[in-house]
């Protein structure tokens, strides 16, 4: 699932974005209105974490931008901690209203805690057959038992399970397990593929992932959300 974190303290941001990483999240990033704006034009943003203070504007003036005519969840980050801000950032199209210093727990339960709401893009649980993966607790399980994988192969298991039966094409593989600012190397995606596939014959999953040469793979079975 990938996340926009829109910050301009860049010591911050590198904090944020290392939780939201271990806690299974891709995360891109923008320091300015201007970066934030390009970049939800062009990845699929399941949340935006956003600042107020951007160097190049107010972060609430950009969120109908950010949003791209969607519904993508939106939790402003600020230091703003005046009850005018806080009304002010919900009244204008935010979900919620997280104010600096930044407790890192808590900062990942109020994104989980947005993504399960109804409506949300993402907020449900995939199956198939005994194999289940929680799209916002980035957690995934066999005949109820947890295993343990990655945040990119969590990504990869999620595109898979969300095509079961069908191709998931590698670009579309590659963009939602990586940043836009990763240096993707030619057999990344594929061992990361390689590594799903092991943990998942490990755990007993009886649907295999079925490699389709010069397209991408598939997950045999069929997906129930």
């Amino acid at each position: 699932m990938r996340v926009l974190l829109v910050e301009d303290h860049p010591p911050l941001a590198e904090a944020i974005m290392d939780a939201l990483r271990r806690a299974g999240f891709t995360v891109d990033y923008a320091r300015t209105a201007a970066e934030a704006i390009e970049a939800a034009g062009i990845a699929d943003i399941a949340l935006i974490l956003l600042d107020l203070g951007l160097p190049d504007g107010d972060g609430l003036k950009i969120l109908p931008q950010l949003r791209q005519g969607g519904r993508v969840p939106v939790i402003v980050l600020t230091a703003r901690d005046q009850l005018e801000d806080r009304l002010a950032g919900l009244d204008g199209g935010a979900d919620d209203y997280v104010v600096k210093p930044v407790e890192m727990p808590e900062l990942i339960s109020r994104c989980r805690a947005v993504l399960r709401r109804p409506g949300g893009r993402s907020a449900t649980v995939l199956r198939v057959g005994p194999l289940t993966f929680d799209t916002v607790a980035r957690s995934a399980s066999v005949y109820d038992i947890p295993v343990m994988l990655s945040r990119r192969e969590l990504g990869v298991l999620e595109q898979l399970m969300r095509s079961a039966g069908r191709v998931a094409p590698r670009a579309v593989m590659e963009e939602a397990i990586y940043t836009l600012d990763d240096e993707v190397t030619p057999n990344a995606l594929d061992a990361a593929v390689s590594r799903l596939r092991r943990a998942l014959d490990g755990a007993g999953c009886p649907f295999p992932i079925v490699t389709v040469r010069g397209i991408g793979w598939m997950l045999a079975g069929e997906v129930l959300e």
